[in-house]
């Protein structure tokens, strides 16, 4: 669709494209679009498809428990560490650039760490494997931001969304197929090797289809050291103990969080200083937005129920139960459809019934896991994987209500210029709040387990526990949504 009007262009505003967008008008811009939910899948997708590969990876490497807590939680904790100032410099330098970069560095990265031949190595590429994550991802929602206007964005963020629920959640179904079909000792290295083709495919179009000048006019920006140096330092306090929580015991361990929090109030005080001087690392006048501040806390509540479901899911069948990596993919599928199919329906009906739409997303989430815990606990004897697919549908369906909608909602009112370092903050708390929820969901499983060996009595109690924290995410919403009643709709 042209900009031209009547033989005028129209003038860009804080809204609308400007000339730099205009050539993507059109199909182009959901070619784009595909690509970027192409990465972002890929991204995401070994977050959680690598929990199913640690039996065989154990077995091949001989890899130590804390080398394996660092092949899971390494990845996460650079791929936080990355965000805010990707997002910046795809707002200040272009997103293509930052993009094929960032892809080409996750393709080479996932072709190191399946060639690993010891723990270090395979710890030291999915290190690396994370930042490239975390350098791509928050172009993608940079990229819809800059391409669509308005209440156009619900499609491609509800798109997202899809992409994002989809992703975590089948991870667990791939990783069993590429096990099984690579054998038990090597087929770990196919979860790593798979991302290659779809890697250099991703890096030729990303570098044809999506936009290379950054937002409005291209001028010379003051770099901000300090404010990623006091970002990185924060976030890297807060997440250590929570990724580490198996291997560095004692109290002492937990005093890295205060030191953490502490360090990001210091953050936000910087960024409010330096943006007198000019563009800051992140703009924290956002929080004072209503719909960025309420979407991003339900987002990391969320975040941390809805992460620590899969991690304790696939512990109960394959250590507890004995499936195969396989089985206990498939017993997740119920859960990754409904979100998909929810998601793209989320996204078409956000901007008409807008927060409302999530909390009736949270609250089918808590139904639906408040189920399988009551199944499991009246069933006892049951196959797992039948009896838990119809209330893992539902709550699946609940979060595609959840993440797309609150997504758009989210970023609706953030300004073009900001909608990188804006997303990468709001993944930012994503990934605190799922090192968070698996750090408590997991030392209430672990706990349960090891004192009387009642493994479908910790899973229960876990379960219950994510959907305690979903729980709070939903009385978030509903405090704003009455909160707000009777100033005109809710969004």
């Amino acid at each position: 669709m042209t900009e031209a009007v009547g033989g005028h262009h129209r003038r860009a505003g804080p809204d609308r494209p400007s000339t730099a967008e205009e050539s993507y008008q059109g199909p182009r811009r959901w070619q784009a679009l595909g690509v970027g939910l192409v990465a972002a899948f890929m991204t995401l997708l070994d977050v959680s498809i690598v929990n199913v590969a640690l039996p065989s990876l154990d077995r091949a490497l001989n890899a130590s428990p804390a080398d394996l807590q660092w092949v899971l939680s390494g990845y996460a904790l650079t791929f936080g560490l990355v965000l805010v100032p990707a997002g910046r410099f795809g707002d200040v330098h272009g997103r293509r650039n930052a993009f094929v970069f960032g892809i080409a560095m996750f393709t080479v990265t996932s072709a190191v760490a399946g060639l690993a031949q010891s723990p270090t190595w395979l710890v030291i590429a999915r290190l690396l494997q994370g930042a490239a994550a975390g350098l791509v991802n928050p172009q993608v929602t940079g990229m819809i931001q800059q391409l669509f206007q308005g209440p156009e964005r619900a499609r491609p963020f509800g798109l997202l969304g899809a992409t994002i629920g989809i992703s975590t959640a089948v991870g667990p179904l791939l990783g069993g197929l590429l096990i099984a079909a690579g054998g038990p000792q090597h087929g770990w290295r196919w979860v790593f090797f798979v991302n290659v083709p779809v890697g250099v495919v991703a890096m030729v179009l990303g570098w044809r289809l999506i936009p290379h000048r950054p937002v409005g006019q291209a001028v010379r920006r003051r770099a901000d050291p300090v404010g990623v140096l006091l970002l990185g330092a924060g976030v890297t306090l807060v997440l250590l103990p929570l990724v580490e929580r198996e291997q560095w015991r004692g109290a002492a361990t937990w005093l890295l969080l205060p030191a953490g929090l502490v360090t990001l109030v210091g953050f936000a005080l910087w960024e409010r200083r330096y943006a007198r001087q000019g563009p800051p690392l992140f703009d924290v006048g956002l929080f004072r937005v209503r719909s960025y501040a309420l979407g991003s806390l339900i987002a990391l509540l969320y975040f941390g129920g809805f992460s620590a479901i899969f991690f304790i899911f696939t512990l109960y069948l394959q250590t507890g139960l004995g499936y195969s990596a396989l089985v206990a993919g498939l017993a997740i599928t119920s859960f990754a459809l409904g979100s998909a199919a929810a998601s793209a329906i989320g996204g078409r009906i956000v901007n008409r019934f807008g927060r409302p739409l999530v909390a009736t997303g949270l609250l089918a989430v808590v139904v639906g896991l408040t189920l399988v815990a009551l199944v499991i606990e009246v069933a006892p004897r049951a196959p797992v994987p039948w009896v838990t697919a119809a209330p893992l549908l539902l709550a699946g369906l609940g979060s595609g209500l959840v993440i797309a909608p609150n997504q758009t909602l989210t970023l609706s009112q953030v300004p073009v210029a900001q909608a990188g370092s804006g997303a990468g903050m709001l993944q930012t708390g994503q990934r605190i709040g799922s090192a968070a929820g698996i750090a408590v969901v997991g030392a209430v499983f672990f706990s349960v387990v090891s004192s009387d060996n009642a493994w479908a009595a910790a899973f229960e109690r876990s379960l219950l526990v994510c959907a305690g924290i979903i729980l709070l995410a939903l009385l978030a919403a509903l405090v704003d949504i009455f909160r707000h009643r009777r100033r005109g709709p809710v969004r």
